[in-house]
């Protein structure tokens, strides 16, 4: 294609780059584009007969000035005229201004447009180049509607040169991605598959781009594309260098094409037709096989471009998961990566075993290579091989080998960068959960794990090990004599003071025998460590100390001299001598039957899924977390750590009864059993957001008689001089779809708590309003509302909340829901209250959603993929393709999936990283069968979510909704 050259004689161009790039200072060069500036402005306003060549120049001199940094807000006009010329020069000048300085909301779009359409259809395949050049580079919704219909005309037609279908082709793909709904393929959807069949390697390229992305969003649609990418991807493989002279690059043919291709193959389940298959088999074994020949130059870009071809062909078996020999072969290809001298190869080969190491087929395979993993881990110089090859490990291990790889992991620990400890920790102590079957080792591999890396040891981590312990009583024993060992070095971290003072305030007594460990031994070697601990830890030793009164009645005296001394009953921290007093008073006056009564042995806890795995996945990823992320990682931790620390601090909890609370109070009241009423008034501090650490306490069962008689008020009540609804409602909603429990709303004044319960179509909410100010609200009200259709498909009664809200208080409001028939929309809740004699008025959105009615169901594969097929109708499935927002991990979508209401079903789905869920969603009107199935793409950091229901309002509703989770 032409270019501009000195040929085109702009010779006042040259003089002005030059005086520009000779200028001594800043100053003398905004005096230069000041001057050049007012000239060009003269010569556009004043001289009406500016010829063709004139315009070029002026405006390549106002392109110029724009790139030095400076702003232009005049020529627009004089590029557009420009696009009207015949010669390619000023054509092109005129099209690069417009590309670069125009904005997509000008008012000279539709003369740009114009332009444009007469460039198009001109047949110049020069000039229509530049034309689609223009439309990709601007891409502005107003270019898709004018042209999205003529491109695909342009892409597909017999007669369009080879060049103009490659950038129509890219410039498709440009308006697909801005705006995807104005682009439909419809009659062109064959033609343009087809084009994979072209000649023009090029076209080819261009062409498979944007099939790649179309398929993504419709896969059906452009599933005739795999036989034809496959026989094309045949024909690249099997053809030496020679054959493809023009697209060879350092001996490798075509190898930006063949790795597209098999990206979209990726797109794309493994193809039904054996022909095919064995077609691709036999590619993908070609390309394993040419990765062990011997390289045909010395040239890096040789071993790159050969190298991306393997790795992306190694992402499609790990994709299709259906070949137990290409899998083995490609682990073994991984292995030998494994040592090589480049640290990118090493990387990308540690982190595709990763992939692999989940496999059935290859996981033994993966196993292999146990000591070379070991030995990276141990000799790497680049931190993020080590951490890759860390979580090859995690990901390889199994009862086989996880005591060799946990101990491995621990003797790594002792020198491992700071960067990367926490997550270590974290995989050691799933490991050596996972793979317990000696819980003692269990035992020993967490104290140790306190010992070496004690500052990274997570909160749920020793929460963990305590729940564990308290679940088995044949460790219970030997944990107290080790962790009363492990106490008795002179550098205990805290975190083994925490885990000592609960274990040996629960079962100090069974060691209580030995003289080495007598009960006095024991509390004198907690108290010697007492004053180098925090407050939290201190508050936890001192809820020892009442156990022990209980456990050791000789102690009672020793324990009553320190909780008497004066640097307990008149500390300085409120939680501390709170507690000193009230066990103080609590050991004299309690008789031994009521001691035995209040300090009883902490119950087993229930059954729960570990909350380490959360912890763990959102520590993956090069950035830090945000604060929603973790608040939802943490609802299986939660439950553990409340349920922890209330162990411990049960009779804190029962002698305090309702006192001041602590500054790590529970003032909203979520980690009670029941909902509480009104606190007492405090400092503002003490409102804090317990929710997401807090387990989902369940408030009273729903009665399904005589469900909504008690409540007074309906839906509609108070709807008048309601305020719209925040901006951030809809982010706010998003929030509560796979949860029930958590901080709706919170600003300066307000804190909105929130837990909920549902069964069947009934539902109940208890709203905490939070005042966190000294000050009353006063005339506080609240009205839900249920605009439009809403009043017909739910029915939301409430009870009126108290009208004044002290200080620092919080007051509770009940709603009772019923489900009448599917929703998308959510209510309203208006909370109106003065303050200081403002009128505040507030309006945010219920977090009442569709999917809290499901009821899950539990199919096996045979009926979950016959009734699949029964919902085959296009109106009853709702799909998106969607980037993945966060980690993809299978353990928080797991999570996340089963917090949505639905039944997770396992080993149903051929693809065994899918997942798929059944549920009915029951309303009063009728009842709504629900399929899904989410299908993540991890090399592509892309979801497809499929959703079918027997209604389509619903598949469209929950499609809606959890897309917006991942």
């Amino acid at each position: 294609m032409p270019a501009v050259s000195k040929g085109d004689g702009m010779r006042g161009l040259a003089v002005f780059i030059s005086d520009i790039r000779n200028c001594k200072s800043k100053e003398a060069e905004i005096k230069r584009i000041n001057k050049e500036l007012a000239n060009i402005r003269s010569k556009f306003k004043g001289d009406k007969a500016l010829d063709g060549y004139s315009k070029k120049k002026y405006v390549c001199k106002l392109l110029f000035i724009f790139l030095l940094g400076h702003d232009i807000d005049f020529g627009h006009m004089e590029a557009v005229n420009l696009l009207s010329s015949n010669k390619y020069t000023e054509k092109q000048i005129g099209y690069l201004f417009i590309s670069v300085l125009v904005n997509s909301n000008s008012e000279l779009i539709r003369l740009i447009n114009n332009a444009i359409k007469n460039d198009l259809a001109s047949r110049n395949p020069t000039f229509m180049c530049l034309a689609l050049h223009c439309i990709a580079n601007v891409g502005s919704r107003e270019m898709a509607e004018a042209f999205a219909s003529e491109i695909p005309r342009i892409l597909v037609a017999g007669d369009t040169m080879d060049s103009v279908k490659q950038s129509a082709a890219l410039c498709l793909l440009r308006l697909y991605k801005t705006s995807p709904d104005l682009v439909l393929m419809g009659e062109w959807t064959s033609r343009v598959v087809h084009l994979l069949n072209d000649q023009h390697m090029g076209v080819v390229t261009a062409a498979i781009s944007l099939i790649t992305c179309l398929s993504q969003k419709n896969p059906e649609e452009f599933k005739t594309c795999v036989s034809l990418a496959v026989s094309r991807l045949s024909r690249i493989v099997s053809s030496a260098s020679t054959d493809l002279q023009d697209y060879t690059y350092y001996f490798v043919p075509a190898p930006w094409l063949s790795c597209k291709l098999l990206r979209l193959l990726q797109c794309y389940p493994p193809p039904e037709d054996g022909a095919v298959k064995g077609r691709l088999v036999e590619c993908l074994e070609t390309i394993l096989n040419k990765a062990q020949e011997p390289p045909k130059s010395k040239k890096v870009q040789h071993s790159n471009a050969k190298n991306a071809i393997l790795f992306e062909a190694i992402a499609l078996i790990i994709h299709y998961d259906s070949e137990p020999n290409l899998l083995v072969r490609a682990c073994n290809q991984l292995g030998q990566f494994l040592q090589h001298r480049e640290t990118n190869l090493r990387y990308l080969a540690l982190e595709s075993m990763c992939t692999l190491a989940s496999s059935e087929f290859s996981h033994e395979a993966v196993k292999t290579h146990i000591e070379t993993v070991i030995s990276a881990l141990k000799t790497e110089r680049d931190v993020s091989v080590r951490q890759r090859a860390a979580d090859l490990l995690y990901a390889m291990c199994d009862r086989s080998n996880a005591k060799q790889i946990v101990a491995e992991m621990l003797s790594y620990l002792e020198t491992a960068d700071y960067s990367i400890r926490e997550e270590m920790v974290l995989k050691v102590a799933i490991l050596a959960e996972k793979y317990a079957v000696d819980y003692s080792w269990y035992v020993d591999t967490i104290l140790n794990l306190i010992r070496i890396a004690g500052d990274y040891v997570s909160e749920e981590v020793w929460y963990r090990v305590i729940q564990i312990v308290i679940n088995r009583d044949d460790v219970q024993g030997y944990a107290a004599k080790t962790v009363f060992e492990a106490l008795q070095a002179p550098a205990c971290h805290e975190n083994m003071v925490k885990v000592g003072g609960y274990i040996l305030g629960e079962f100090g007594n069974l060691i209580a025998g030995d003289p080495r460990s007598s009960p006095l031994i024991q509390f004198n070697l907690l108290h010697s460590k007492f004053h180098l601990c925090s407050v939290p830890t201190r508050a936890l030793l001192l809820s020892t100390y009442i156990k022990f009164i209980n456990l050791f009645p000789e102690t009672k005296s020793t324990i009553q001299e320190v909780l008497r001394c004066d640097s307990q009953i008149r500390n300085s921290d409120v939680e501390l001598q709170q507690r000193a007093v009230e066990y103080l008073k609590l050991s004299s006056i309690a008789s031994t039957d009521v001691l035995a009564t209040v300090l009883e042995e902490m119950p087993p806890f229930p059954e729960r899924e570990s909350s380490i795995l959360a912890k763990l996945k959102k520590k993956k990823g090069p950035g830090a977390v945000s604060g929603s992320e973790l608040e939802e990682g943490k609802r299986d931790g939660g439950e553990l750590n409340g349920g922890a620390e209330r162990g411990i601090d049960a009779a804190a909890t029962i002698a305090s009864n309702a006192s001041t609370p602590s500054p790590s109070a529970d003032l909203l009241g979520l980690r009670s059993g029941a909902p509480a009423g009104t606190a007492a008034p405090s400092a503002s501090s003490l409102l804090v957001d317990v929710f997401s650490e807090a387990a989902p306490a369940a408030p009273s069962a729903v009665a399904e008689e005589n469900f909504l008689s008690s409540a007074p008020n309906s839906c509609s009540f108070g709807a008048e001089e309601c305020s719209p609804p925040l901006p951030e409602s809809d982010e706010l909603l998003n929030k509560f779809v796979c949860k029930n429990n958590g901080v709706l709303f919170e600003n300066q004044l307000l804190q909105i708590g929130v837990k909920s319960e549902y069964r069947q179509n009934l539902g109940r909410m208890y709203l905490f309003y939070g005042n966190k100010t000294s000050v009353q609200f006063l005339n506080f009200s609240t009205a839900v509302t249920c605009p439009g259709e809403l009043q017909s498909q739910l029915n939301v009664q409430t009870k009126p909340a108290e009208p004044v809200v002290e200080g620092g208080a919080q007051v509770q409001q009940v709603l009772n829901i019923e489900c009448l028939s599917d929703f998308s929309e959510a209510p309203l809740l208006n909370i109106k209250f003065r303050y200081g004699g403002a009128l505040q008025n507030i309006t945010l959105k219920l977090p009442i959603t569709i999917n809290k009615f499901f009821q899950p169901t539990e199919m096996s594969s045979q009926d979950f993929f016959q009734r699949w097929k029964q919902l085959s109708l296009p109106q009853q499935e709702a799909q998106k393709i969607f980037k993945a927002k966060n980690a993809m991990d299978a353990e928080v979508l797991k999570a996340k999936l089963l917090g949505l209401g639905t039944a997770l079903l396992e080993n149903v789905d051929p693809n065994p990283e899918n997942f798929v869920c059944a549920g009915v969603i029951q309303t009063k009107a009728k009842q709504v069968g629900c399929l899904l199935r989410l299908e993540p793409n991890a090399q592509a950091q892309m979801y497809r979510l499929t959703l079918r229901s027997s209604k389509d309002t619903v598949s469209k509703r929950l499609c809606e909704l959890l897309a917006e989770q991942f």
